[in-house]
């Protein structure tokens, strides 16, 4: 049979089995296995089957996972995250939305400590759904602040995504994480104007909440000093070269460790549970690794990913209109797939086209987390939805998820305007890593 309709039917098959909420990495590893024993023999599948999982869990440069995975997990253990929350809301509950905007900005926050997107939204739907249900906010834009806030987790550093990113294209793991900091800034600016512009209009959506004295609200300041200190820590020490990105994850890790016992805020139940948490979001993410390693091989030798790169690239288009193309693609792909699971199976085939055009791949970087962002708030897939509806569910909040769904639009639209001026304006990505590197 031709190689390109094998691969096609492999694509089609790994879609529909998606759709029965199989997980993504064993879905990605027996379609690549079945397809890469079509294609060339059964004992060279098993053999690329084997070496494949044991490089990816042998791997030195993919230990900052689990180790940035365990920062924030302790961080939500000790009560950092709450008061992240609290001193965000502080500064911004009294005005229309504010309970939302101070979601947003907390989810931002701890995004610079731990660095997963489904736990940056889980932590914020355990502390901000319940105080904006006690101030009477509408489920859409309560929900949709937070699955959307979630989010940012995956552009500011230090995201999980942007070192796969980094490990798969070689580029400089310490630059993207540099990289990804004014666009996470911009994001969060953008997800605060959508919910002033929408409680100016639908003011039901978000009203006034508690008013707090300057001094309050100054006082409130101390509780950011912990995320200062350690986000300074390990960026400053990425910055400066003091240490690897692997040594960075461990000092965040001591560093969140030592706040926590000093504040006596860690106890043992909490320090064993964020152990299990670690455990179980690194093996997910390095099994969907492993997987979708097993499932570009499986691409390779249909060639169907060159013959789309070469497609695109005789389309004969300006390269931003090339660039769009690309990016439409992530958007259509990041609906149906995990973002994760998206990025390692479409950079090796796009990286090549876009280095050709003469972009920047760390600007690259950046645009394809932010447009992989919608993909973990769009339906059918979007994790960060069913993460907030699991959360309130568990919480005995009614929740419809059409809610949630309907809460993320004027969030897509602020990611797609921002995604616009990261592609009109590059030097929004690169004037921080060519600064500082």
């Amino acid at each position: 049979m031709n190689p390109t309709l094998i691969g096609i039917a492999g694509i089609v098959l790994m879609v529909i089995v998606f759709l029965t909420r199989m997980p993504v990495s064993y879905v990605m590893t027996l379609v690549g296995l079945a397809g890469f024993s079509l294609l060339v023999s059964t004992q060279g599948a098993l053999n690329m089957l084997a070496k494949d999982i044991y490089s990816v869990f042998a791997s030195y440069g993919l230990t900052t996972i689990p180790l940035f995975i365990l920062m924030g997990q302790l961080a939500f253990s000790s009560g950092i995250s709450r008061r992240l929350y609290d001193t965000a809301y502080k500064f911004m509950g009294s005005t229309r939305g504010g309970l939302a905007i101070a979601t947003v900005s907390a989810c931002t926050a701890f995004g610079s400590v731990c660095g997963s997107s489904p736990a940056t939204a889980a932590t914020m739907a355990t502390v901000g759904l319940p105080e904006m249900k006690r101030f009477k906010y509408a489920d859409e834009l309560a929900t949709g602040a937070v699955a959307s806030g979630g989010g940012l987790g995956m552009i500011m550093p230090p995201s999980v995504v942007l070192i796969v990113y980094g490990v798969l294209t070689e580029q400089s793991i310490g630059k993207l994480f540099v990289a990804g900091i004014v666009p996470a800034i911009l994001i969060t600016l953008l997800f605060c104007l959508a919910i002033l512009v929408w409680c100016t209009i639908a003011p039901q959506q978000g009203p006034r909440g508690e008013s707090f004295s300057w001094k309050e609200r100054i006082k409130a300041l101390g509780d950011l000093g912990e995320t200062l200190l350690v986000f300074a820590l390990v960026m400053g020490g990425l910055f400066f070269g003091w240490f690897t990105p692997t040594e960075a994850a461990a000092v965040g890790v001591f560093g969140v460790v030592a706040v926590s016992l000093l504040r006596r805020r860690l106890t043992w139940k909490g320090f064993v549970a964020a152990l299990y948490e670690t455990l179980r979001t690194s093996c997910m993410v390095m099994m969907l690794i492993a997987g979708a390693m097993v499932f570009g091989k499986f691409m390779a030798v249909t060639r169907i990913p060159f013959d789309i790169a070469q497609w695109i690239e005789h389309l004969n288009l300006a390269p931003i209109l090339i660039l769009a193309v690309i990016v439409l693609v992530y958007f259509v792909g990041g609906c149906f797939m995990d973002s994760l699971a998206l990025v390692m199976l479409t950079v090796p085939i796009f990286l090549p086209l876009i280095l050709h055009l003469g972009y920047d791949p760390i600007w690259f970087g950046i645009v394809i987390v932010m447009v992989t962002e919608m993909g973990v708030i769009t339906p059918p897939v979007g994790i960060n939805v069913y993460v907030v509806y699991g959360v309130a569910l568990g919480m005995k909040e009614e929740v419809a998820l059409e809610s949630i769904f309907k809460g993320i639009l004027p969030f897509l639209l602020a990611i797609f305007v921002g995604i616009a001026l990261i592609a009109l304006f590059p030097q929004l990505v690169l004037f921080l890593p060519n600064l500082m590197y």
